[in-house]
């Protein structure tokens, strides 16, 4: 078995080769035998790494180190440590690769293993490479080549050749890079090295597009990206596709790159058009397909056991998130001893999920939507509306604005430009969240529209602004952005804000015209527009659910609440809602994961009694108090509203995303700890909802893991896998009692008025801009909406 696996990885199928290691690795762990057991450790090691899941691997070289020098096999143990000091080494924490490498060889010399030997003075000189010292590299690098051909390691000799083009590609020496280059790509493919040969081809594009070659480059880089959409779609885990794809963004955006110098020179051929198409491509394809998979519904025929096994999972991992979630008076070695745990439930729980989807009948039978083109992409928008998509890069960034009948294309700064200057933006909108707009977060907002808005400002007129964002972009609000469409001059200067910045900041001058871009624009967020064509073919016919509303607001978080103690807390005194937002503090999330409590958010209970008062009581549903719990929000009658409200406590999992939630009423009436306190994102994967809108009312609910080529990973996709049209969801830490008041609004504009979703938060926020004492961005920009906008 563990060599079939080996058979499989060298040929590229990861997935095949990982299913085989973990049948071969369950026989010899019955059998006890622990050199083969550390031998099959180290191989599924191999294939997280070459999917981009540098942390599992750790984790598996690391068990297998163990057993290793537990037997003493010291050719296994050199082998292992050459393969740790290669995740350091693609980590870029090089004095630790050097350490790892140093040791296997010499180790590897003592057992006189010359392929092993060979190996790890390639990696040294990888190390050096990134140093910089290319001398060097090439010094190891030619140690290495040697070996490789006297032992005959075709593969490893072509993965040397690859570092040996780099160096002279860097040196400025392209015919020498591109010489070793083309060495290399017969090599990979005569071993059958699908993964190699597609590294191969987009070095050989690198090196043709600097010479000048676009075109040679060009026909290289498609190859690459043919074999690389199909070595992803023959990964059947969702998390190491995700990965693997992650690790293949460079291509991507180097195609890109490739394709708007080419439209540059000749812009009739519509390379710009194609590069949106790569732009589609490169973009959230493992959330296109979960939702394929939900339509398809592939768990209905599932074996009952498998899912069985996935509850019980779901329910250990709650408990080891429930004592996390209180660990400060736990010492560090618990904490560890917990967080290994959860590691492992976390990954069983994975592949577990693997096996479900794999398993199903109908899964076979899926088709995925493909990326989409220009004119499909058209095909998503009216007249009314306009495209803005971003894809940032190391060297160039691009924008694509699209309306139905047109394309233009802006060339924007690079990534570290645009991402500073986003980073700063929202940092000064959170930091100034106790006053008055001030002229730093009005100078940070016009800093960033000014590299991200003004190529197309003339474009933007009054449109609807679809923004498909990228990298830190996705984390800042764009109604906030400095308007810069411009104005007739009859209305220059309506509606702004003329903020001089203060002397003690220093180093700034001159006046600064704010006026945020929500006063002439509504705006929706997507993961990307294939996305939503997706979502809008998969729900195509779904009938509107019956009823209206439910809310679930103010659970019960502590056992000194006084709900249980029947003890009166102080009376607040009747202040507007500025003063309550100044005096209050609180917010709907937690200053850190790992929190010993969550206060009392009496906001969502005015909130959700504003709101609920819009319906007649037969159309809406609610849960306050003790009833706001795991039961009421995973019970199927929910399924009948249109619209669903959760106003509490949020938390985003930036490191576990399926750890992310809303916390829910973690105790009973008597004062004992709930079996559930929170929905997490792996139980709303499991529920099934009719929804036209899912809003999360919470802190940093629209937050997640950003994975490069996926975006934010967090609680977004699982409510539209469940079945959410749209989802409302906030980019900060909100405060309670503007939240309260900014919901009221929009639910008036949405029940009571007809208005549509995008609509109707516009007014909302519009209104806490108009407000002389409420128009610092702060109050009311960190809730934007994703999904469908019509």
């Amino acid at each position: 078995l563990n060599n079939i696996g080996l058979v499989y990885y060298s040929l590229g199928d990861k997935q095949q080769a990982l299913n085989f290691y973990n049948q071969s690795l369950s026989l010899k762990g019955q059998v006890g035998d622990k050199a083969e057991e550390a031998a099959t450790l180290n191989n599924i090691g191999l294939v997280y790494y070459s999917l981009g899941d540098k942390q599992q691997a750790l984790n598996f070289y690391n068990q297998s180190l163990s057993l290793k020098g537990q037997v003493g096999d010291k050719e296994g143990e050199a082998a292992t440590l050459t393969n740790i000091g290669s995740v350091y080494d693609s980590l870029g924490d090089n004095q630790q690769a050097l350490n790892y490498y140093n040791q296997s060889l010499t180790l590897m010399r003592q057992v006189g293993d010359k392929q092993r030997e060979a190996a790890t003075l390639t990696g040294i000189g990888s190390v050096y490479d990134s140093l910089g010292d290319k001398q060097q590299a090439l010094n190891y690098y030619n140690q290495s080549l040697p070996l490789m051909r006297q032992v005959g390691d075709k593969a490893g000799e072509a993965s040397t050749l690859n570092n040996i083009g780099g160096v002279y590609s860097d040196l400025g020496d392209k015919q020498q890079a591109l010489n070793y280059y083309n060495q290399s790509l017969p090599l990979m493919r005569q071993v059958g090295d699908k993964a190699g040969e597609a590294t191969s081809l987009y070095n050989i594009a690198s090196v043709e597009r600097d010479r000048g070659n676009l075109q040679q480059a060009l026909t290289q880089i498609q190859t690459a990206i043919n074999i690389i959409e199909d070595l992803r779609t023959k990964i059947d885990s969702q998390d190491l596709r995700t990965s693997y794809f992650a690790s293949q963004q460079n291509v991507y955006k180097f195609y890109i790159d490739l394709l708007m110098q080419l439209h540059k020179k000749d812009p009739s051929k519509g390379y710009n058009a194609e590069a949106l198409h790569i732009s589609e491509s490169s973009r959230a394809r493992g959330l296109i397909e979960l939702l394929t998979e939900a339509r398809a519904d592939i768990r209905k025929d599932v074996d009952p056991k498998l899912l069985a096994e996935e509850k019980d999972l779901q329910l250990k991992i709650e408990a080891i998130g429930k004592l996390l979630q209180d660990s400060s008076n736990k010492s560090e070695t618990a904490t560890a001893k917990l967080n290994k745990e959860l590691e492992i439930l976390l990954t069983q729980q994975k592949e577990l999920q693997t096996k479900i989807r794999t398993s199903s009948p109908k899964y076979v039978a899926l088709k995925y939507p493909q990326p989409l083109k220009l004119p499909q992409i058209q095909q998503q928008l009216d007249k009314d509306t306009l495209l803005l998509e971003y894809s940032l890069g190391e060297e160039h960034s691009y924008l694509w604005a699209v309306t139905p009948n047109s394309i233009d294309t802006y060339e924007l700064p690079k990534r570290k430009e645009i991402e500073k200057a986003a980073t700063e933006f929202r940092g000064n909108l959170q930091q100034n969240a106790a006053g008055d707009l001030t002229a730093l977060s009005a100078l940070s907002a016009a800093k960033l529209s000014k590299l991200i808005l003004a190529p197309v400002a003339d474009k933007l007129g009054k449109k609807r602004l679809v923004i498909v964002a990228d990298g830190e972009l996705q984390k800042i609000p764009f109604a906030a952005l400095n308007d810069l469409t411009p104005q007739p001059p009859s209305l220059q200067g309506k509606g702004e804000l003329i903020l001089l910045p203060s002397p003690r900041r220093g180093g700034v001058g001159g006046e600064v015209n704010y006026q945020p871009l929500i006063v002439n624009h509504e705006i929706v967020n997507l993961p990307s527009v294939t996305a939503i064509a997706s979502q809008r073919q998969d729900l195509k016919g779904r009938k509107s659910a019956p009823k209206t509303l439910a809310v679930l607001a103010d659970p019960v978080f502590e056992a000194n609440d006084t709900r249980i103690t029947g003890k009166l807390s102080n009376i607040v005194p009747d202040l507007d809602l500025r003063s309550q937002i100044e005096q209050s503090d609180l917010k709907r999330g937690a200053k850190n994961l790992n929190r010993l409590s969550w206060g009392r958010l009496n906001g969502t209970r005015t909130e959700a009694n504003a709101i609920l008062n819009l319906v007649p009581n037969s159309n809406n549903l609610q849960a306050f108090d003790f009833d706001a719990n795991y039961n009421w929000v995973t019970n199927k009658q929910l399924s009948q509203y249109r619209f669903l409200h959760f106003a509490t406590h949020g938390f985003a999992d930036p490191i576990n995303p399926e750890l992310s939630g809303i916390v829910l009423s973690l105790v009973d009436k008597q004062g004992k700890p709930a079996n559930r306190g929170y929905l997490r994102l792996g139980d709303i994967f499991n529920l099934d909802f009719a929804a036209d809108l899912i809003v999360l009312s919470a802190c940093e609910t629209g937050l997640g893991k950003d994975v490069n080529g996926e975006g934010l990973v967090g609680l977004t996709r699982g409510l539209m896998y469940a079945g959410a049209e749209r989802v409302g969801v906030s980019l900060w830490q909100v405060d309670d009692a503007g939240t309260a008041e900014l919901m009221q609004e929009f639910y008036t504009l949405l029940l009571k008025q007809g208005k549509s979703p995008t609509v109707a938060l516009r007014a909302a926020q519009l209104k806490f801009w108009e407000n002389s004492s409420l128009q610092n961005p702060y109050y009311w920009s960190a809730f934007t909406l994703q999904g469908e906008w019509r």
